[in-house]
């Protein structure tokens, strides 16, 4: 069924986050509701607006990354391709900064 998926380390590490992320907000919302705020997003946000924001921007972030690996490989003279780790942690950086300030 998953043949077609390339299930490397740090795909699998990226989907588990988002499974722990959607359980801790869950019991997060049972504990303490959410109320609508404004941050630096146009709209006022909830909790879980800003990780749906946040998670499109870290897919969205991870898909530019890959897209551009081979091209940032060639301009930057590097013998390979540039870690997906690095989409990975900027992706969840920016998912962290949405959370925090949107």
């Amino acid at each position: 069924m998953f043949q077609w998926m390339v299930w490397t380390t740090p795909v699998a590490i990226f989907f588990s986050c988002i499974g722990l992320m959607l359980v801790g907000m869950t019991v997060w919302e049972f504990k303490s509701p959410t109320t609508l705020r404004r941050g630096w997003l146009p709209i006022e946000t909830t909790r879980g607006d800003r990780l749906f924001i946040g998670l499109l921007t870290a897919a969205f972030l991870n898909l530019i990354f890959i897209g551009l690996a081979g091209k940032l490989q060639e301009w930057m003279s590097l013998e390979a391709e540039p870690s997906i780790w690095i989409s990975f942690v900027l992706s969840m950086a920016v998912l962290a900064l949405v959370m925090r300030k949107g």
